[in-house]
Protein backbone atom coordinates (compact mmCIF):
# COMPACT_ATOMS: atom_id res chain seq x y z
CA UNK A 1 0.00 0.00 0.00
CA UNK A 2 2.84 2.39 0.76
CA UNK A 3 3.92 2.32 -2.89
CA UNK A 4 0.50 3.36 -4.23
CA UNK A 5 0.36 7.02 -5.24
CA UNK A 6 -2.77 8.51 -6.81
CA UNK A 7 -1.50 11.05 -9.36
CA UNK A 8 -2.80 14.53 -8.63
CA UNK A 9 -4.49 13.63 -5.35
CA UNK A 10 -4.31 16.14 -2.52
CA UNK A 11 -5.15 13.43 0.03
CA UNK A 12 -5.20 9.65 -0.18
CA UNK A 13 -5.94 7.13 2.58
CA UNK A 14 -5.26 3.47 1.70
CA UNK A 15 -6.61 0.49 3.61
CA UNK A 16 -6.16 -3.26 3.29
CA UNK A 17 -9.62 -4.82 3.63
CA UNK A 18 -10.86 -8.36 4.01
CA UNK A 19 -13.94 -7.35 1.99
CA UNK A 20 -14.26 -4.68 -0.71
CA UNK A 21 -17.98 -5.19 -1.40
CA UNK A 22 -20.73 -3.71 0.74
CA UNK A 23 -20.92 -7.07 2.54
CA UNK A 24 -17.91 -5.78 4.46
CA UNK A 25 -17.45 -2.07 3.77
CA UNK A 26 -20.64 -1.07 5.59
CA UNK A 27 -19.30 -2.49 8.85
CA UNK A 28 -15.73 -1.32 8.26
CA UNK A 29 -16.82 2.23 7.42
CA UNK A 30 -15.42 2.13 3.88
CA UNK A 31 -18.71 3.04 2.24
CA UNK A 32 -21.66 5.23 3.15
CA UNK A 33 -25.09 3.57 2.78
CA UNK A 34 -26.69 7.03 2.60
CA UNK A 35 -24.91 7.55 -0.72
CA UNK A 36 -26.70 4.61 -2.35
CA UNK A 37 -29.97 4.56 -0.39
CA UNK A 38 -33.01 4.13 -2.62
CA UNK A 39 -31.15 3.18 -5.80
CA UNK A 40 -31.60 -0.61 -5.69
CA UNK A 41 -34.35 -3.08 -4.75
CA UNK A 42 -34.29 -4.24 -1.14
CA UNK A 43 -33.91 -7.87 -2.19
CA UNK A 44 -30.81 -7.39 -4.34
CA UNK A 45 -28.19 -9.96 -3.33
CA UNK A 46 -24.81 -8.82 -2.02
CA UNK A 47 -21.75 -10.73 -3.26
CA UNK A 48 -18.81 -11.25 -0.92
CA UNK A 49 -15.36 -12.79 -0.79
CA UNK A 50 -13.41 -9.93 -2.40
CA UNK A 51 -10.36 -8.92 -0.34
CA UNK A 52 -8.08 -6.15 -1.51
CA UNK A 53 -6.96 -2.55 -1.14
CA UNK A 54 -9.20 0.51 -1.01
CA UNK A 55 -7.89 4.03 -1.53
CA UNK A 56 -10.07 6.97 -0.50
CA UNK A 57 -9.11 10.56 -1.09
CA UNK A 58 -9.73 13.76 -2.97
CA UNK A 59 -8.26 15.89 -5.71
CA UNK A 60 -7.65 19.64 -5.21
CA UNK A 61 -10.94 21.54 -5.34
CA UNK A 62 -12.42 24.71 -3.87
CA UNK A 63 -15.98 23.44 -3.24
CA UNK A 64 -16.95 21.77 0.01
CA UNK A 65 -20.34 20.07 -0.40
CA UNK A 66 -19.14 16.51 0.19
CA UNK A 67 -19.01 15.80 3.94
CA UNK A 68 -17.91 12.15 3.75
CA UNK A 69 -15.17 11.34 6.28
CA UNK A 70 -15.64 14.81 7.75
CA UNK A 71 -13.39 16.16 5.00
CA UNK A 72 -15.88 18.78 3.75
CA UNK A 73 -14.15 18.62 0.39
CA UNK A 74 -15.47 17.85 -3.09
CA UNK A 75 -13.76 15.79 -5.80
CA UNK A 76 -13.60 12.81 -3.46
CA UNK A 77 -12.88 9.44 -5.02
CA UNK A 78 -12.63 5.78 -4.10
CA UNK A 79 -10.43 3.23 -5.87
CA UNK A 80 -10.78 -0.47 -5.05
CA UNK A 81 -8.14 -3.04 -6.07
CA UNK A 82 -9.15 -6.69 -5.57
CA UNK A 83 -6.47 -9.25 -4.76
CA UNK A 84 -7.80 -11.49 -7.52
CA UNK A 85 -7.78 -9.16 -10.52
CA UNK A 86 -9.21 -9.96 -13.94
CA UNK A 87 -7.11 -7.31 -15.70
CA UNK A 88 -9.93 -4.76 -16.09
CA UNK A 89 -10.93 -1.40 -14.64
CA UNK A 90 -14.44 0.04 -14.30
CA UNK A 91 -14.74 3.83 -13.93
CA UNK A 92 -17.95 5.49 -12.73
CA UNK A 93 -19.41 8.84 -11.76
CA UNK A 94 -22.21 9.15 -9.24
CA UNK A 95 -25.88 9.38 -10.24
CA UNK A 96 -27.92 12.40 -9.28
CA UNK A 97 -25.96 14.71 -7.01
CA UNK A 98 -24.74 11.94 -4.75
CA UNK A 99 -21.28 11.21 -3.42
CA UNK A 100 -18.60 8.75 -4.50
CA UNK A 101 -20.09 5.61 -2.90
CA UNK A 102 -23.44 5.94 -4.68
CA UNK A 103 -22.66 3.15 -7.17
CA UNK A 104 -21.39 0.68 -4.58
CA UNK A 105 -24.52 -1.51 -4.40
CA UNK A 106 -25.84 -1.19 -7.94
CA UNK A 107 -22.52 -1.51 -9.79
CA UNK A 108 -19.45 -1.79 -7.56
CA UNK A 109 -20.35 -5.01 -5.74
CA UNK A 110 -20.95 -6.93 -8.95
CA UNK A 111 -17.92 -5.76 -10.91
CA UNK A 112 -15.61 -6.30 -7.93
CA UNK A 113 -16.93 -9.85 -7.59
CA UNK A 114 -16.01 -10.38 -11.27
CA UNK A 115 -12.46 -9.27 -10.54
CA UNK A 116 -12.47 -5.71 -11.86
CA UNK A 117 -10.68 -2.83 -10.21
CA UNK A 118 -13.29 -0.14 -9.52
CA UNK A 119 -13.00 3.65 -9.36
CA UNK A 120 -15.73 6.17 -8.56
CA UNK A 121 -15.95 9.95 -8.17
CA UNK A 122 -18.44 12.38 -6.65
CA UNK A 123 -18.06 14.39 -9.91
CA UNK A 124 -16.59 17.47 -8.22
CA UNK A 125 -19.72 18.95 -6.62
CA UNK A 126 -22.57 17.41 -4.66
CA UNK A 127 -25.94 18.15 -3.11
CA UNK A 128 -28.92 20.23 -4.18
CA UNK A 129 -26.91 23.46 -4.10
CA UNK A 130 -24.34 22.11 -6.56
CA UNK A 131 -25.05 25.08 -8.84
CA UNK A 132 -23.09 27.35 -6.48
CA UNK A 133 -19.90 25.78 -7.84
CA UNK A 134 -18.20 27.27 -10.88
CA UNK A 135 -17.82 30.78 -12.22
CA UNK A 136 -20.35 30.70 -15.06
CA UNK A 137 -23.60 28.88 -15.88
CA UNK A 138 -22.93 25.28 -16.83
CA UNK A 139 -19.53 25.15 -15.14
CA UNK A 140 -20.63 22.83 -12.33
CA UNK A 141 -21.91 20.18 -14.76
CA UNK A 142 -18.92 20.63 -17.05
CA UNK A 143 -16.70 19.85 -14.06
CA UNK A 144 -18.34 16.43 -13.79
CA UNK A 145 -16.85 15.43 -17.12
CA UNK A 146 -13.40 16.73 -16.22
CA UNK A 147 -13.42 14.86 -12.92
CA UNK A 148 -14.25 11.53 -14.55
CA UNK A 149 -11.41 12.03 -17.03
CA UNK A 150 -9.10 12.90 -14.14
CA UNK A 151 -10.15 9.81 -12.19
CA UNK A 152 -9.69 7.54 -15.20
CA UNK A 153 -6.11 8.63 -15.71
CA UNK A 154 -5.29 8.44 -12.01
CA UNK A 155 -6.93 5.04 -11.52
CA UNK A 156 -5.14 3.56 -14.52
CA UNK A 157 -1.83 4.64 -12.98
CA UNK A 158 -2.74 3.16 -9.58
CA UNK A 159 -3.77 -0.12 -11.22
CA UNK A 160 -0.38 -0.28 -12.93
CA UNK A 161 1.35 0.35 -9.61
CA UNK A 162 -0.63 -2.36 -7.85
CA UNK A 163 -0.53 -5.10 -10.48
CA UNK A 164 2.69 -4.10 -12.31
CA UNK A 165 0.85 -3.66 -15.61
CA UNK A 166 -1.83 -1.30 -16.91
CA UNK A 167 -5.43 -2.47 -17.27
CA UNK A 168 -6.07 -4.53 -20.38
CA UNK A 169 -9.63 -3.21 -20.52
CA UNK A 170 -11.17 -0.01 -19.16
CA UNK A 171 -14.96 0.33 -19.07
CA UNK A 172 -17.14 3.35 -18.29
CA UNK A 173 -20.55 2.87 -16.74
CA UNK A 174 -23.09 4.74 -14.67
CA UNK A 175 -26.76 5.52 -14.18
CA UNK A 176 -28.70 8.75 -14.74
CA UNK A 177 -26.15 11.58 -14.50
CA UNK A 178 -23.56 8.81 -14.40
CA UNK A 179 -24.91 7.52 -17.72
CA UNK A 180 -24.55 11.01 -19.18
CA UNK A 181 -20.90 10.88 -18.14
CA UNK A 182 -20.43 7.58 -19.99
CA UNK A 183 -21.83 9.11 -23.18
CA UNK A 184 -19.69 12.23 -22.85
CA UNK A 185 -16.51 10.24 -22.15
CA UNK A 186 -16.98 7.95 -25.15
CA UNK A 187 -17.64 10.98 -27.34
CA UNK A 188 -14.76 13.13 -26.08
CA UNK A 189 -12.14 10.71 -24.70
CA UNK A 190 -12.62 7.37 -26.46
CA UNK A 191 -8.86 6.80 -26.23
CA UNK A 192 -9.23 6.24 -22.48
CA UNK A 193 -11.86 3.48 -22.73
CA UNK A 194 -12.61 0.24 -24.50
CA UNK A 195 -16.39 0.61 -24.15
CA UNK A 196 -19.23 1.55 -21.84
CA UNK A 197 -22.68 0.82 -20.51
CA UNK A 198 -25.04 3.79 -20.16
CA UNK A 199 -27.89 3.19 -17.71
CA UNK A 200 -30.61 5.79 -18.55
CA UNK A 201 -28.16 8.62 -19.00
CA UNK A 202 -29.35 12.22 -18.85
CA UNK A 203 -29.58 13.86 -22.27
CA UNK A 204 -28.24 17.39 -22.56
CA UNK A 205 -28.82 18.88 -26.01
CA UNK A 206 -28.73 22.57 -26.81
CA UNK A 207 -31.70 22.45 -29.19
CA UNK A 208 -33.61 20.12 -26.88
CA UNK A 209 -35.07 17.96 -25.65
CA UNK A 210 -33.51 18.27 -22.23
CA UNK A 211 -34.69 18.53 -18.62
CA UNK A 212 -35.64 22.17 -19.08
CA UNK A 213 -38.01 21.39 -21.95
CA UNK A 214 -40.14 18.58 -20.48
CA UNK A 215 -40.21 19.23 -16.72
CA UNK A 216 -41.97 22.65 -16.80
CA UNK A 217 -45.02 21.27 -18.68
CA UNK A 218 -45.24 18.51 -16.07
CA UNK A 219 -45.14 21.03 -13.23
CA UNK A 220 -47.86 23.10 -14.89
CA UNK A 221 -50.19 20.22 -15.74
CA UNK A 222 -49.84 17.76 -12.87
CA UNK A 223 -51.73 19.76 -10.17
CA UNK A 224 -54.74 20.01 -12.50
CA UNK A 225 -54.52 16.29 -13.24
CA UNK A 226 -54.29 15.43 -9.52
CA UNK A 227 -57.23 17.68 -8.66
CA UNK A 228 -59.54 15.64 -10.88
CA UNK A 229 -62.68 17.13 -12.32
CA UNK A 230 -63.33 18.47 -15.79
CA UNK A 231 -59.76 19.59 -16.47
CA UNK A 232 -58.02 16.37 -15.42
CA UNK A 233 -58.07 14.62 -18.78
CA UNK A 234 -56.78 17.69 -20.60
CA UNK A 235 -53.94 17.93 -18.07
CA UNK A 236 -53.17 14.24 -18.58
CA UNK A 237 -52.93 14.79 -22.32
CA UNK A 238 -50.50 17.66 -21.71
CA UNK A 239 -48.27 15.36 -19.66
CA UNK A 240 -48.37 12.73 -22.36
CA UNK A 241 -47.56 15.36 -24.99
CA UNK A 242 -44.54 16.44 -22.92
CA UNK A 243 -43.20 12.87 -23.22
CA UNK A 244 -44.40 11.13 -20.07
CA UNK A 245 -45.48 7.63 -21.15
CA UNK A 246 -49.04 6.43 -21.03
CA UNK A 247 -49.37 3.79 -18.34
CA UNK A 248 -46.95 5.59 -16.00
CA UNK A 249 -49.67 7.61 -14.25
CA UNK A 250 -49.28 5.60 -11.02
CA UNK A 251 -45.73 6.99 -10.75
CA UNK A 252 -46.64 10.65 -11.25
CA UNK A 253 -47.58 11.52 -7.62
CA UNK A 254 -44.23 10.31 -6.27
CA UNK A 255 -42.21 12.06 -8.96
CA UNK A 256 -44.11 15.31 -8.60
CA UNK A 257 -43.50 15.32 -4.87
CA UNK A 258 -39.84 14.27 -4.87
CA UNK A 259 -38.26 14.80 -8.28
CA UNK A 260 -39.88 17.03 -10.89
CA UNK A 261 -40.01 20.30 -8.97
CA UNK A 262 -36.61 20.07 -7.27
CA UNK A 263 -34.85 18.82 -10.41
CA UNK A 264 -36.26 21.60 -12.57
CA UNK A 265 -35.38 24.36 -10.14
CA UNK A 266 -31.80 23.40 -9.34
CA UNK A 267 -30.75 22.55 -12.90
CA UNK A 268 -32.43 25.68 -14.19
CA UNK A 269 -30.49 27.65 -11.56
CA UNK A 270 -27.27 26.04 -12.80
CA UNK A 271 -27.94 26.88 -16.45
CA UNK A 272 -30.20 29.92 -16.27
CA UNK A 273 -29.70 31.72 -12.92
CA UNK A 274 -31.09 34.97 -14.32
CA UNK A 275 -34.60 33.58 -14.74
CA UNK A 276 -35.53 34.29 -11.12
CA UNK A 277 -33.26 37.29 -10.60
CA UNK A 278 -31.46 37.31 -7.28
CA UNK A 279 -33.61 34.51 -5.91
CA UNK A 280 -31.84 31.16 -5.72
CA UNK A 281 -33.47 28.12 -7.37
CA UNK A 282 -36.95 29.55 -7.61
CA UNK A 283 -40.06 28.92 -5.52
CA UNK A 284 -40.89 25.31 -4.64
CA UNK A 285 -44.20 24.06 -6.09
CA UNK A 286 -45.23 27.50 -7.31
CA UNK A 287 -48.48 27.84 -9.24
CA UNK A 288 -48.35 28.95 -12.88
CA UNK A 289 -48.58 32.71 -13.04
CA UNK A 290 -46.43 33.23 -9.94
CA UNK A 291 -43.54 35.58 -10.84
CA UNK A 292 -40.51 33.63 -12.08
CA UNK A 293 -42.29 30.33 -11.55
CA UNK A 294 -40.53 27.31 -13.00
CA UNK A 295 -43.88 25.86 -14.08
CA UNK A 296 -43.97 28.71 -16.63
CA UNK A 297 -40.38 28.25 -17.79
CA UNK A 298 -39.98 28.18 -21.59
CA UNK A 299 -36.47 27.17 -22.60
CA UNK A 300 -37.05 28.13 -26.24
CA UNK A 301 -37.59 31.79 -25.30
CA UNK A 302 -34.60 32.17 -23.01
CA UNK A 303 -31.59 34.29 -24.04
CA UNK A 304 -28.77 32.95 -26.16
CA UNK A 305 -26.49 32.83 -23.12
CA UNK A 306 -28.70 30.12 -21.64
CA UNK A 307 -28.47 28.03 -24.77
CA UNK A 308 -24.71 28.57 -24.77
CA UNK A 309 -24.54 27.22 -21.21
CA UNK A 310 -26.41 24.09 -22.28
CA UNK A 311 -24.21 23.76 -25.37
CA UNK A 312 -21.20 23.66 -23.04
CA UNK A 313 -22.41 20.32 -21.65
CA UNK A 314 -24.28 18.97 -24.69
CA UNK A 315 -23.86 15.56 -26.26
CA UNK A 316 -23.31 14.95 -29.98
CA UNK A 317 -23.79 11.21 -30.51
CA UNK A 318 -20.25 10.91 -31.91
CA UNK A 319 -19.18 8.01 -29.71
CA UNK A 320 -15.79 6.49 -30.45
CA UNK A 321 -16.06 3.13 -28.67
CA UNK A 322 -18.79 0.48 -28.25
CA UNK A 323 -21.70 1.58 -26.07
CA UNK A 324 -24.70 -0.29 -24.67
CA UNK A 325 -27.58 1.94 -23.55
CA UNK A 326 -30.43 0.78 -21.29
CA UNK A 327 -33.57 2.76 -20.50
CA UNK A 328 -36.87 1.84 -18.86
CA UNK A 329 -40.06 2.49 -20.79
CA UNK A 330 -41.76 3.79 -17.62
CA UNK A 331 -39.06 6.28 -16.68
CA UNK A 332 -40.89 9.44 -15.59
CA UNK A 333 -37.89 11.49 -14.49
CA UNK A 334 -36.11 11.19 -17.85
CA UNK A 335 -38.90 10.02 -20.19
CA UNK A 336 -37.50 7.58 -22.72
CA UNK A 337 -39.00 9.40 -25.71
CA UNK A 338 -37.21 12.59 -24.65
CA UNK A 339 -33.91 10.95 -23.79
CA UNK A 340 -32.46 7.65 -24.97
CA UNK A 341 -34.74 7.36 -28.01
CA UNK A 342 -33.33 10.72 -29.08
CA UNK A 343 -29.75 9.84 -28.22
CA UNK A 344 -29.92 6.63 -30.27
CA UNK A 345 -31.00 8.71 -33.27
CA UNK A 346 -28.15 11.13 -32.61
CA UNK A 347 -25.64 8.28 -32.66
CA UNK A 348 -27.09 6.98 -35.92
CA UNK A 349 -27.11 10.45 -37.47
CA UNK A 350 -23.46 10.88 -36.50
CA UNK A 351 -22.61 7.70 -38.43
CA UNK A 352 -21.73 5.77 -35.27
CA UNK A 353 -24.72 3.40 -35.25
CA UNK A 354 -22.62 0.19 -35.43
CA UNK A 355 -21.02 1.16 -32.09
CA UNK A 356 -24.36 1.32 -30.24
CA UNK A 357 -26.72 -1.31 -28.90
CA UNK A 358 -29.84 0.26 -27.38
CA UNK A 359 -32.26 -1.74 -25.24
CA UNK A 360 -35.59 -0.32 -24.11
CA UNK A 361 -36.53 -2.17 -20.91
CA UNK A 362 -40.28 -2.76 -20.71
CA UNK A 363 -41.60 -1.84 -17.27
CA UNK A 364 -38.39 -0.24 -16.04
CA UNK A 365 -38.41 3.12 -14.29
CA UNK A 366 -35.73 5.56 -13.21
CA UNK A 367 -35.18 4.36 -9.63
CA UNK A 368 -35.03 0.62 -8.99
CA UNK A 369 -36.19 0.93 -5.39
CA UNK A 370 -39.69 1.74 -6.70
CA UNK A 371 -39.89 -1.92 -7.72
CA UNK A 372 -40.45 -2.69 -4.02
CA UNK A 373 -43.51 -0.43 -3.95
CA UNK A 374 -44.92 -1.56 -7.32
CA UNK A 375 -43.69 -5.14 -7.94
CA UNK A 376 -46.64 -5.90 -10.21
CA UNK A 377 -46.13 -2.86 -12.43
CA UNK A 378 -42.35 -2.41 -12.51
CA UNK A 379 -39.16 -4.37 -13.04
CA UNK A 380 -35.67 -3.44 -11.82
CA UNK A 381 -32.97 -2.51 -14.31
CA UNK A 382 -30.01 -3.75 -12.27
CA UNK A 383 -30.07 -7.28 -13.79
CA UNK A 384 -30.27 -5.71 -17.26
CA UNK A 385 -27.19 -3.64 -16.45
CA UNK A 386 -25.33 -6.78 -15.41
CA UNK A 387 -26.36 -8.58 -18.59
CA UNK A 388 -25.20 -5.56 -20.59
CA UNK A 389 -21.78 -5.53 -18.94
CA UNK A 390 -21.38 -9.24 -19.62
CA UNK A 391 -22.44 -8.67 -23.24
CA UNK A 392 -19.94 -5.82 -23.55
CA UNK A 393 -17.19 -8.14 -22.32
CA UNK A 394 -18.06 -10.60 -25.10
CA UNK A 395 -18.25 -7.79 -27.66
CA UNK A 396 -14.79 -6.54 -26.74
CA UNK A 397 -13.16 -9.88 -26.01
CA UNK A 398 -14.46 -11.99 -28.88
CA UNK A 399 -15.59 -9.35 -31.33
CA UNK A 400 -19.15 -10.63 -31.11
CA UNK A 401 -21.59 -7.72 -30.71
CA UNK A 402 -24.78 -8.18 -28.70
CA UNK A 403 -28.10 -8.69 -30.50
CA UNK A 404 -29.60 -5.72 -32.27
CA UNK A 405 -31.22 -3.22 -29.93
CA UNK A 406 -34.91 -3.62 -29.22
CA UNK A 407 -37.50 -3.49 -26.46
CA UNK A 408 -36.87 -6.26 -23.93
CA UNK A 409 -40.14 -7.73 -22.64
CA UNK A 410 -40.84 -8.29 -18.98
CA UNK A 411 -39.45 -11.54 -17.51
CA UNK A 412 -41.84 -14.45 -18.03
CA UNK A 413 -43.79 -15.80 -15.09
CA UNK A 414 -41.62 -17.82 -12.77
CA UNK A 415 -38.38 -15.96 -13.46
CA UNK A 416 -36.85 -13.80 -10.73
CA UNK A 417 -36.98 -10.13 -11.84
CA UNK A 418 -33.98 -9.39 -9.62
CA UNK A 419 -31.75 -11.67 -11.66
CA UNK A 420 -33.41 -12.18 -15.06
CA UNK A 421 -32.81 -9.86 -18.00
CA UNK A 422 -31.25 -11.71 -20.92
CA UNK A 423 -30.51 -9.43 -23.85
CA UNK A 424 -31.36 -12.29 -26.21
CA UNK A 425 -34.82 -13.07 -24.78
Amino acid sequence: MSRLKVPGAELQVPACLDELTTAGTVASGHTDPADWAGLTPAGLSVPSGVPGIQVDGYFPDSSTGNTDHGWNHDSQFVIRLPDHWNGGLVVTGSPGLREQYANDRAIGDWVLARGYAFAATDKGNTGTAFYRDGKAPGDAIAEWNARVTQLNRAARAVVAQRYLRPPSRTLATGMSNGGYLVRWQLENHPELYDGGVDWEGTLWREQGPNLLTFLPPALAAYPRYAAGGAGAEQARQELLAAGFPAGSEFLWPFHHQYYWDLTQRIYREELDPGYDGRQEAGTPFCAPGTPACDADYDYRLRPGSVHEAVAKISLTGRIGKPLITLHGTLDVLLPISQDSDVYARMVADAGRGPLLRYYRIEGGTHVDSLFDAFPGELRPLVPCHRSALAALETWLGRGVPPPAGRTLPRPPAGEDPLTSCPLTA
